[in-house]
């Protein structure tokens, strides 16, 4: 069911917003809209415009609880107002970037050192002192590497004709890591002949010391005393935020509200008056949240509340807030894909429950298998929490009802009485058809109960949206439900070998609700009162309305045999056992229980999915196209109730 909402306009001096939010609607449950959008009618209104100072401190303490543990939770209730939460703030803020900022400088020299490393690694092959040849006064020399081919080309063809000494120092897969010597006078010459072999030199600093073997040992135990420096910084960090814990999380959730309700201003609107300026706000609340707030309010001096009954001088449509019993509450999941009713529409959750849960039961009836879906379920929504789970669970609760009716339990179907009939065996003799399962009977008798209702529905959804043509001449309207009414009530006198009415009776229960939806637009249009009845183009009206109204009786004819799947599925079911049990050698009297097991989990899990979708696609093509619209918007609070 739909929670039926009322409209309130809240409004009180402008400075004293926060008190009202803070205190009165932060318990409550409210779905605000736009003020100045609501209150068209009124004058001399403008929009609630202020920066939000909240804004940049909730930030910081965002920022900060981020360096907390993730499973941090304050000890103690931890009330605190938003001056002293932000003196809070500041407080632990200034003393973490303190140490933050020693965090930084000690990374950045780290980070310093391991570059250092990383240019003089591929060197390390350079058994001299980097001092000394750093200090060369007529000799220049390049650190750098060059690629396996020109590496080669350059040592067979160009190394012996100039004056250059090369040490190869380091090579991998693709670079040659290398060091040159040449006379200072020479050395732009080599250098260009070097640079034309995409020699790629690389700069090396002057802090070396030792080889750069020795150089690297060296920055590298640098390295380590630095990171345990940082190691420390940040157990100094850790263990400071973790003595004010409870302090910082009492002052991120105070200022998580204070800047939430900053943000309702957004919402509001304000008077005009240079003195005696008013806020306003509005939104929609549950009856039962706007007579507590109400309530509550009696006695405070300077906050007003008005309720608007008449829907007419209200803008917004009231939002959409489900209210069913916690066994219905994971189909709601359903609702939400397919889009939510609404408000003055009916609420499918109940009739999807039921109707999902039993036909899947029929198509998949097993004791056995329906208890583990039943209890695998449970299990897996108490843990989870998972809607899915516990819609598993329900259709695993009547997949065992249906088990017992059929007598199989995991296939077996010698251990347990059939308490109705077993989907393989039992046929019944129908007049004109012949011998016929009666499970596909069944399910296809079920299939017109559900279209019939699905009818109804319909005219109370339509009757509720004042749409008379959807009421009285449409298809899954009155006169579409008589039709389909007389239809199946003529079927069933017919195979239960009961005397058919006359045939004038049958025209006039067939011809006329067709003749209805043959005329539907004139009609609608004769009842709305409009000015033109019939339209323009009657030899065009007349061909459409034949091909539609043949696609109407084809409709009925296709959906109602849509439902022979629910059939068909209940003794697939039945089948896919009788096979899995012939495979473990049930008949020969040596029964392989391996196979049994790996067969009930293959059918358990391949076919109770494909019927848990063809169940779906029942519900959704055959049940929620004829009467649910699915047009609402969600109820948004901007407060939980406490």
């Amino acid at each position: 069911m739909i929670e039926k909402m009322k409209f309130l306009s809240i409004t009180g001096p402008k400075e004293d917003i926060d008190r009202v939010i803070d205190t009165y609607l932060s318990r409550y449950e409210i779905h605000l809209e736009n003020a100045l959008s609501e209150l068209k009618t009124v004058k001399d209104l403008r929009p609630y415009v202020e920066t939000n100072p909240y804004k940049d401190i909730h930030q910081r303490a965002l920022d900060l609880c981020q360096l907390l543990p993730p499973d941090a939770i304050a000890s103690g209730p931890g009330k605190v107002t938003v001056t002293q939460a932000v003196k809070i703030v500041e407080e632990i803020g200034k003393q973490t970037a303190e140490l933050k900022s020693k965090e930084e400088e000690l990374v950045a020299k780290r980070d310093s050192l391991k570059d250092s490393v990383e240019k003089i690694l591929p060197f390390t092959g350079l058994n001299y002192d980097l001092s000394s040849i750093l200090k060369f006064r007529y000799i220049k020399f390049r650190f750098g590497r060059i690629t396996h081919e020109y590496y080669n080309k350059f040592e067979n063809y160009v190394y012996d004709t100039i004056d250059t000494v090369l040490y190869k120092c380091k090579e991998d897969e693709e670079y040659v890591w290398l060091v040159y010597f040449v006379p200072e006078t020479i050395s732009d010459r080599i250098d260009a002949i070097y640079a034309s072999m995409h020699f790629e030199r690389i700069i090396v600093p002057d802090e070396y010391t030792g080889t750069p073997y020795e150089a690297t040992q060296s920055i590298e135990d640098r390295m380590k005393k630095i990171q345990l420096e940082i190691k420390d910084v940040r157990r100094q960090i850790a263990s400071f935020l973790e003595s004010r814990q409870d302090d910082l999380l009492a002052a991120r959730e105070r200022l998580d509200t204070f800047s939430t309700n900053f943000n309702v201003r957004k919402l509001a609107a304000c008077t005009k008056q240079k003195k005696n300026t008013f806020y306003i706000l509005c939104g929609w609340m549950s009856h039962r949240d706007a007579d507590a707030f109400q309530k509550n309010i009696a006695d405070d001096e300077k906050t007003f509340c008005i309720v608007e009954d008449d829907q007419e001088n209200i803008m917004s449509n009231p939002p959409t807030k489900l209210l069913n019993p916690r066994l219905f509450k994971p189909f709601e999941m359903f609702i939400h894909m397919y889009g939510l009713p609404a408000y003055n529409e009916i609420d499918p959750t109940v009739l999807i429950g039921i109707v999902y849960s039993f036909l899947f039961g029929f198509m998949f009836g097993d004791v056995g298998q329906g208890l583990c879906l039943l209890l695998g379920g449970l299990i897996l929504y108490r843990i989870k929490k998972i809607d899915l789970a516990a819609i598993i669970s329900c259709c695993g609760f009547f997949s065992t009802i249906f088990g017992f009716l059929f007598g199989s339990i995991f296939g077996f179907e010698d251990i347990i009485h059939a308490f109705w009939l077993r989907p393989m065996e039992h046929m019944t003799e129908l007049p004109f058809i012949g011998r016929l399962n009666t499970v596909f009977i069944v399910a296809v008798s079920l299939g017109m109960g559900i279209i019939l209702l699905s009818m109804i529905l319909n005219m109370v959804n339509s009757y509720r949206f004042k749409d008379p043509e959807k009421t009285f001449f449409d298809t899954n309207g009155l006169a579409g439900f008589v039709f389909y009414a007389a239809l199946v009530l003529t079927i069933v006198l017919y195979m239960t070998g009961n005397a058919v009415p006359a045939a004038a009776v049958l025209i006039l229960m067939f011809g006329l609700p067709l003749l209805v939806i043959f005329f539907k637009e004139p009609l609608t249009n004769l009842v709305e009162q409009k000015a033109r009845i019939m339209p323009k183009e009657k030899g065009m009206f007349v061909v459409q309305g034949f091909f539609e109204l043949f696609e109407v009786l084809l409709s009925y004819f296709s959906n109602t045999l849509s439902f022979v799947r629910v059939g068909a599925f209940a003794v697939s079911h039945a089948a896919m056992m009788e096979v899995v049990l012939m495979l473990s050698g049930h008949e020969a009297g040596h029964v392989n229980w391996l196979i049994v097991v790996l067969g009930n989990l293959f059918v358990c899990g391949m076919e109770g999915l494909i019927v848990g979708i063809q169940v779906l696609r029942l519900e959704y093509y055959e049940l929620f196209s004829r009467f649910y619209r699915g047009t609402g918007r969600a109820f948004k609070p901007y407060g939980k109730k406490i």
